[in-house]
């Protein structure tokens, strides 16, 4: 470990090297909080490449090196709803060098697994959050739909002949299309897939008539032409796509949903190094072309405290379960 003072070596005066040991302990006892990251950082992604998750952990890592000229990674590992990663996470040491990115799904887990493989409540510290994206209504391009007030007149009038894909029961996809059903007063088939770029695709394909994604996962088809947004959540339209109106605007004022994204540490980091990754991720997130570039792809960041932060997430984990109930999903 780095300290300020040189603690080895043989001194001549008994004295003078307790001194000197002495002046070495409240470093010591930082935990190297001042020299932290002082071995690479691992971001541990749930997911595979290229979805949001894996979009924020990446353009947060990026700049964490550029701003301590230290080492972050991004490792993503996949399977069962992001478990498998999270359990990875819990058993590292607590010591700074690992941290799981977590979002929307994490608070859902509850509604999937009936016993999780870790403290689900206590084992993780709720770091800080990267980014928030609103969600987005697609329909495919070809959609006889071209407004939201025609699908959801179009579904009252015919309840169940529309359905939804998402990203897997239980999931953010699910339960967001769950409560935008609630909210419009309409029934939906929903049709789960194995990850939410595989709905996507179909919605791409015309296979399925609805799907309710992330903005930046969204944005690029519809800019290429390949889907057709009706509709985003959130208080105010994307710069990106200027003529979706909210759901607000188009008639829904009560959906209110958004995703976020953030980080979580093993019980056991102290809590300087994680104040230090919170502060730091502010830092970065904060800066003004980073919010410009987040903006284009519908996405902004949040300043929260530690202790702000994992309020928000407990708070996230009432609100799904809330869903959950009303939906009827039972945990397996």
């Amino acid at each position: 470990m780095t300290s300020f003072f040189n603690c080895g070596g043989a001194l001549p005066r008994i004295l003078a090297a307790a001194a000197i040991g002495m002046a070495c302990l409240p470093a010591q006892a930082a935990g190297g909080v001042a020299d932290w990251p002082d071995k690479p950082v691992r971001l541990v992604v749930p997911y595979s490449p290229g979805g949001t998750t894996d979009y924020a952990a990446r353009q947060v890592a990026q700049k964490l090196s550029e701003a301590t000229g230290k080492t972050f990674i991004v490792d993503n590992k996949t399977g069962a709803s992001g478990t498998i990663a999270t359990q990875e996470v819990v058993r590292s040491a607590p010591d700074g060098s690992t941290f799981l990115v977590t979002d929307t799904t994490y608070a859902m887990l509850p509604l999937q697994f009936a016993k999780l493989p870790w403290d689900y409540r206590n084992d993780l510290i709720h770091v800080g959050e990267i980014i928030e994206t609103p969600l987005v209504l697609l329909v495919p391009e070809k959609s006889p739909f071209t407004t939201m007030e025609q699908l959801v007149a179009y579904a009252r009038a015919h309840p169940g002949r529309l359905n939804y894909g998402s990203g897997g029961q239980a999931s953010s996809t699910h339960l967001a299309a769950e409560m935008f059903k609630s909210a419009a007063g309409i029934s939906l088939t929903h049709i789960p897939y194995r990850g939410a770029g595989a709905a996507l695709a179909d919605v791409m394909a015309g296979q399925i008539d609805v799907l309710i994604t992330a903005a930046p996962t969204a944005i690029p088809p519809v800019q290429g032409g390949r889907v057709r947004a009706l509709a985003v959540s959130g208080d105010a339209r994307l710069a990106t796509l200027p003529d979706v109106p909210t759901f607000a605007q188009a008639g829904l004022p009560s959906y209110q949903v958004l995703n976020w994204f953030g980080l979580a540490a093993p019980k056991g980091t102290p809590p300087a190094i994680v104040d230090k990754m919170n502060r730091l991720v502010s830092q970065v997130m904060g800066d003004p072309a980073m919010r410009e570039n987040m903006a284009r792809q519908g996405a902004r960041h949040r300043s929260m405290t530690v202790g702000e932060f994992g309020g928000y997430v407990r708070e996230q984990i009432v609100l799904w379960a809330d869903v959950g109930e009303r939906v009827g999903i039972k945990p397996e």
